[in-house]
């Protein structure tokens, strides 16, 4: 759900071509079903599972086929076969891919880790080669991965391309009108392509779809790992199957209550609360920055600075295929930059850079740096998957609620997404009706799990985490002072009471709190600009060092 206007993102890999499926194995539903019920998926629960060693397939542009086979290797994938829709388990299915890599210590083997990296409609396919590396749960858990129904190499959802209007964080009211048109027309072209498989792609049926591949795995029994809308999947599978969950760890959390919304707007409050920390830190070191010497020093100049951009964009130097730097895009980049600590001096060097251009000309560097933070994105989904499983929800249809609400948020919440966090979508002209109810989430039946949510959290608010944590009565870690989304395999900490609770059983107590990633040591007094020596490396090389080191580059 991270934006970014006109640049160019580093998609989400895609998912790999699975093999058939054969009959034989019997496993029963977790989750009690009636007998005509029960029989009915009975040729569902019953298959097994072909493997073969997973075949990469045309890699994404952008990503050189030898670098793309590695990706792969060491996995092995199959499908399983699941019914479209579970009410009338004969009239259609669909083929569901997943991913495996064995536990690399058969003694210490504990069954059967299932992952999801969110969206929804990111696939998972990667993910065990992804969460492999360097990680102990490998040597105790087959790693599980799968692309959810409608996504990557599972059955697919498509929609046709509706209209699509360039993202504003503060439109005005005139436009209003013409951001509504776009998104009625997205839904309508969605529902020409999909409209008869929409209503059967639901956070209630990929779960149910878990518990198939559950039972084909021949397992009585998953653990789970999900993150971001993950966490809301697992908390519905546990729901829906309480007797086929065992250990569950819920990263980044989604809010039960914010389906799916008020889940969209809080990125934009997420982004105000990021930009603010930053501007505080920039503020304390004005010696060395001289952005102001306070928050609300620094977060006024860069308004003039916005309005400066606005009237007069600053070109990226030798890409001429993006936008130029104006009003919208410095918004965007003042909350989708400012969440990782780590980066806080580099941003502040290149906001300095982009001020000093106005008027001239953009650095090379200084541009090829903010490239670089641009390819490396939190990947967006563009199947018909993220416009469906949203509308799940019921959304309100008088567009004066989102306007009143676009009003707002221009004024309060400008960086990162902005208004368009509180825009009309798809959902608010719905073109289908879901079959059933949102799924009413608890915890009866499985063990207490774990959710994990980060102080400044930028695409799932942390908010979220304590009220999963409550509702579920689950444990909570939260990460102060931490604007990453995705933490487990990113904070140590929070790693390390993640991996003894999968491995051992141990939980970390009811509310744990793990520090974050400090920011730089750059002195309040301004001495690292008098007496610090010239940084050896270029912004664009700190830039990629920044995200290889913070992981930034991990596609969940």
């Amino acid at each position: 759900m991270n934006i970014r206007r006109g640049m160019k993102c580093r998609r989400g890999v895609v998912a790999v071509a699975g093999t058939a499926v054969a009959m034989g194995l019997v496993t029963a539903p977790a989750a009690e079903a009636s007998p005509a019920e029960a029989s009915a998926l009975a040729q569902y629960y019953q298959q097994q599972m072909s493997w073969a060693p997973c075949e990469p397939g045309t890699p994404p542009p952008g990503i050189p086929p030898e670098e793309w086979e590695k990706l792969w290797r060491g996995m092995e994938c199959a499908t399983v076969t699941v019914p479209m829709d579970y009410r009338e388990p004969d009239n259609g299915r669909l083929s569901i891919a997943v991913s495996r890599r064995e536990a690399t210590d058969p003694a210490k083997r504990q069954g059967v880790l299932l992952l999801n990296p969110g969206g929804p409609g990111g696939s998972g396919m990667l993910m065990p080669n992804n969460l492999a590396e360097n990680n102990e749960v490998a040597d105790s858990f087959d790693l599980i991965g799968f692309d959810p129904r409608g996504v990557g190499r599972s059955t697919r959802l498509q929609c046709e391309a509706g209209q699509w209007l360039e993202r504003q964080t503060r439109p005005t009211d005139d436009r209003f009108p013409a951001i509504a048109a776009a998104a009625l027309d997205r839904e309508r072209a969605c529902q020409r392509a999909g409209g008869g498989l929409r209503p059967h792609i639901s956070t209630a049926n990929t779960a149910r779809d878990m518990d198939v591949i559950r039972a084909a795995l021949g397992e009585k029994k998953i653990n789970y790992l999900g993150f971001s809308y993950g966490t809301y999947l697992g908390a519905v599978y546990g729901s829906l199957f309480p007797g086929g969950l065992n250990r569950s760890v819920l990263d980044s959390s989604m809010h039960p209550d914010w389906l799916y919304y008020e889940q969209s707007k809080q990125q934009a409050v997420a982004a105000r609360e990021n930009f603010d920390a930053w501007a505080a830190w920039v503020g304390e070191r004005n010696d060395t920055y001289h952005l102001g010497d306070s928050a609300q020093q620094v977060r006024a100049n860069l308004e003039t600075l916005r309005e400066r951009l606005a009237a007069e964009p600053v070109p990226w130097p030798e890409q001429p295929d993006y936008v130029q730097i104006d009003g919208t895009l410095f918004d965007m980049m003042l909350g989708y930059e400012t969440p990782y600590r780590a980066g806080w001096a580099l941003f502040a060097e290149l906001v300095i850079k982009i001020k000093n251009a106005v008027g001239g000309e953009l650095p090379a560097d200084a541009g090829k740096a903010l490239a670089t933070f641009a390819d490396y994105a939190i990947p967006e989904t563009h199947s018909g998957v993220f416009p469906t499983v949203t509308c799940e929800a019921d959304w309100s249809a008088d567009l004066n609620t989102y306007f009143d609400q676009m009003r707002v948020f221009r004024e309060r919440y400008p960086y990162g997404p902005g208004a368009s966090a509180a825009e009309p979508t798809e959902c608010t002209f719905r073109s289908f009706t879901p079959p059933e109810p949102i799924t009413d989430l608890k915890r009866d039946g499985y063990p207490v799990g774990v959710v994990v949510q980060a102080e400044f959290d930028p695409s799932t608010q942390y908010d979220g985490g304590p009220a999963m944590a409550s509702r579920l009565e689950n444990n909570l870690i939260s990460v102060a002072d931490e604007g990453a989304h995705g933490l487990y395999g990113r904070n140590d900490c929070a790693t390390r009471k993640i991996d003894d609770y999968l491995i051992n059983g141990v939980l970390p107590g009811s509310h744990i709190v793990c520090a974050g990633t400090s920011p730089p040591d750059v002195p309040v007094d301004g001495s690292a600009t008098r007496s610090a020596p010239r940084p050896t490396s270029s912004l664009e090389e700190r830039a990629a060092d920044l995200i290889e080191t913070s992981k930034l580059d991990r596609t969940f």
